[in-house]
């Protein structure tokens, strides 16, 4: 190699150094990118918000939504009107079995269509209130002294971040809370940031609200505002820690090439003497 090629590769090295940095300083920022995401809204952080002011929504069926039915006093006297009706239209998709009841999936123009009764309208009413509304149908026409039941089985909330076992999560029940979505998620991982975790409300609105949560706050655990609702996006960051490792790995694996092509000019120009 001649002084002319040796001098190209010196000058190329500074070259390569900053582009090497360059790279470094944009991996760094790639998690604060995926931070900010979370902190939009954060105007609208509703973690302080009192147990007193605060007033839970309560869903509202809707078209789409996947309905499942049933008669606690006798299951049968259900399903087997149904299968002797011929009811048509939106009636059972064939999900569940018999113990679980049968599910209905709501039409676009807002109904539900049941065995023996037929369409009835329930887009615009909490679960309870269809029930009361199925109750009474039933009550009148075919079944004596019903107990009905309805859940709504397409809710769901979705788990991402620092959690081991992220993705959507069916909301079955009422008053779920974060701690039990969490549970179900397999809790935190190592990396996870206990004092960080955010609740992201409002599903595709434009009107989101994020909700900060301190874990290792009892309070905060109790506040009515961080029990779970339809879509809610809970997002767990890294702790101070785990973002420290990364950049340092971050560093370490992209200034490598930097060092040998430094090492390589070293021992080129060591070997010239």
């Amino acid at each position: 190699m001649n002084n002319m090629s040796i001098s190209k590769l010196l000058k190329f090295l500074p070259i390569a150094f900053t582009v090497s940095v360059f790279v470094v300083f944009l991996s760094s920022c790639s998690y604060k990118q995926n931070q900010a995401y979370f902190e939009r809204n954060s105007r609208e952080v509703e973690a302080g918000v009192k147990a007193d002011n605060y007033q839970p929504i309560e869903y509202k069926v809707k078209a789409g939504d996947i309905l499942q039915v049933r008669n606690l006093q006798s299951i049968k006297l259900i399903t087997d009107d149904a299968s002797s009706t011929g009811t048509t239209g939106s009636a059972p998709s064939g999900g569940g079995s018999a113990s679980a009841g049968l599910e209905y999936q709501v039409d676009n123009d807002g109904a539900i269509a049941v065995p023996v009764i037929g369409r009835v309208p329930v887009a615009g009413l909490s679960k309870l209130e269809i029930a009361k509304k199925l109750d009474g149908l039933y009550r009148k026409n075919v079944l004596k002294n019903p107990i009905i039941d309805v859940k709504i089985i397409n809710l769901k909330v979705t788990l991402m971040g620092e959690v081991k076992k992220p993705g959507n999560y069916p909301l079955l029940n009422d008053e779920t809370t974060l701690m039990e979505m969490l549970g179900e998620a397999g809790g935190l991982t190592d990396k996870g940031n206990e004092k960080k975790v955010r609740i992201v409300r409002g599903g595709g609105l434009q009107s989101k609200q994020t909700i900060e949560v301190d874990l290792s706050d009892v309070a905060s655990l109790s506040n009515p505002t961080t029990i779970m609702q339809n879509q809610d996006i809970i997002y767990v960051e890294q702790n101070r820690r785990a973002i420290r490792n990364e950049k340092l790995q971050n560093i370490t694996t992209i200034a490598q090439p930097a060092l040998l092509m430094l090492n390589t000019a070293l021992i080129i120009l060591t070997l010239r003497k």
